[in-house]
């Protein structure tokens, strides 16, 4: 079943396109069952930038909202219309249970589901997810229903949290510091490192800004993209939660049944320790970011066998975790 049927193309960025609705997107079954035909993804297929801000079909929202606001420049002040990245709660109900409540973009809201399902150890794979429904509620904020394969909901059950998402934080609202999960698996590799271009970082740093809509127009959000060994980006998402961005990056991998050991994340914000963690449970064997890693994020990485990069820029970046430098 195609996960959407159509896309709409937004008139003028900062536009709505009326209410809500409660949209059935995902057919039961076993498998995944899905297909990788997202309107926001850019694949090998139809990799050309996206230009323009779309509608998203399941929320009616575009992810950008127009705003008046007092502009002073040179001594001068003047009424101007704006943009602002668009920021609600999106509660993730799985069986009926209500999990967590993210702050996000509301767009991709199933892939964002999907993500953090696996990202967060919920669910192993795709088949362990039998239903997704979309709700975009009038009064402003967004539910994401999963109905989970029985075995995986009562894993669920007995280790489950409460968490308080937030912009900048992935792992906000957990109740002691023995539930945070810093022992990460360890990668497999399989070749790719040994196939990565040696300009492939360099022609990341220069696609990614065609990738990013929201971000050319409201200043205000993170990116998170999946490039071949060539630097090719095959898929773009944006968020105003760089954790957010990463987990609809990994439900569109998931859902197109992509190899994530073949390819390397490049991110438009700092290297965070959740965000490694995410890689790493999903074999990602390379993270590569615009701005700096924090301690933890490189000592995660080192555990896990990430090659992690960071500052990266056409003209180079900098190396915090690789094969070679573990092997010393």
């Amino acid at each position: 079943m195609h996960l959407y049927t159509e896309s709409h193309v937004a008139s003028a960025p900062g536009t709505d396109a009326g209410p809500g609705t409660s949209v059935n997107i995902i057919g039961t079954g076993t498998g995944s069952g899905l297909d990788s035909t997202h309107p926001d993804a850019n694949t090998d297929a139809g990799s050309t930038p996206r230009t323009r801000v779309d509608i998203d079909t399941d929320t009616g929202k575009s992810g950008l909202l127009e705003r008046s606001v007092l502009r002073t420049a040179a001594g001068e002040r003047r009424v101007e219309h704006d943009v602002v990245a668009d920021e609600v709660p999106v509660a993730l109900v799985f069986n009926g249970i209500s999990h967590a409540v993210m702050m996000c973009t509301p767009r991709d809201l199933d892939l964002f589901a999907v993500g953090f399902a696996l990202t967060e150890g919920i669910v192993a794979s795709g088949s362990e997810i039998h239903d997704i429904e979309v709700l975009m509620h009038d009064e402003g904020y967004a539910q994401v229903q999963l109905t989970l394969v029985q075995h995986a909901f009562a894993s669920l059950k007995d280790r489950r949290r409460a968490l308080a998402g937030r912009t900048g934080c992935g792992v906000c609202g957990i109740e002691s510091v023995q539930l945070l999960d810093l022992e990460p698996e360890r990668v497999e590799h399989t070749g790719f490192l040994q196939r990565l271009a040696a300009d492939a970082l360099a022609r990341a740093v220069r696609e990614l800004p065609t990738h990013q809509p929201l971000m050319q127009a409201c200043g205000g959000v993170h990116a998170a993209a999946w490039c071949n060994a060539h630097g090719k980006i095959r898929y773009a998402f944006e968020d105003v939660g760089r954790h957010n961005a990463l987990d609809k990056l990994i439900g569109q991998l998931m859902l197109a049944r992509e190899d994530m050991r073949d390819g390397f994340v490049f991110l438009s914000s700092r290297a965070s320790y959740e965000l490694v963690r995410k890689c790493a449970r999903i074999s990602v064997p390379m993270m590569a970011t615009i701005s700096a890693p924090t301690s933890l994020a490189v000592s995660i990485a080192a555990k896990a066998g990430i090659r992690l990069v960071s500052f990266c820029r056409e003209s180079g970046y900098v190396e915090y975790s690789a094969p070679a430098l573990l092997a010393k």
